[in-house]
């Protein structure tokens, strides 16, 4: 358990008190009550993770993930290096592919798009687009 619920080690101390007092005829019962005190946990976290999320995007802000400390972090370390390393992967086959069908126009063409969606990311997407929003209303028209 990564988090250290105390509610839930209270749980798997009493049903290990439990079964020594009962011996192992009632085992498999006992593991079955905290299994599904442990799966009723487990449910309870996802859900209040999915409203988390859902929050958050209904806000139009950036789901947040949590890091090493146990607090949230928008978008870290590990997801910029992912989409660093996957344009690296990619940018070989399609540097390949766009010289020679294209010759050095459509190698530019490929770093260009390889540059912008790492500078998208990097940046934000939001930054670049503005919030949700944010457009004001003047006259029945929008601007």
């Amino acid at each position: 358990m990564a988090t250290h619920d105390p509610e839930l080690r209270k749980e798997l101390d009493a049903t290990l008190q439990t079964r020594k007092e009962l011996g192992s005829e009632y085992e498999s019962e006992l593991v079955e009550s905290f299994l599904e005190k442990l799966d009723k946990d487990v449910d309870r976290r996802v859900r209040r993770q999915l409203a988390e999320q859902q929050i958050q995007v209904a806000r139009g802000t950036r789901p947040t993930r949590r890091d090493a400390s146990g607090g949230l972090t928008p978008g870290g370390f590990g997801e910029r290096f992912g989409v660093a390393i996957a344009s690296m992967v990619l940018a070989v086959p399609l540097s390949a592919i766009a010289s020679v069908n294209a010759g050095l126009v459509g190698l530019l063409v490929c770093w260009v798009g390889i540059v912008g969606v790492n500078a998208v990311h990097s940046v934000g997407f939001r930054a670049l687009i503005g919030p949700r929003g944010s457009r004001e209303r003047r006259d029945g028209e929008w601007e």
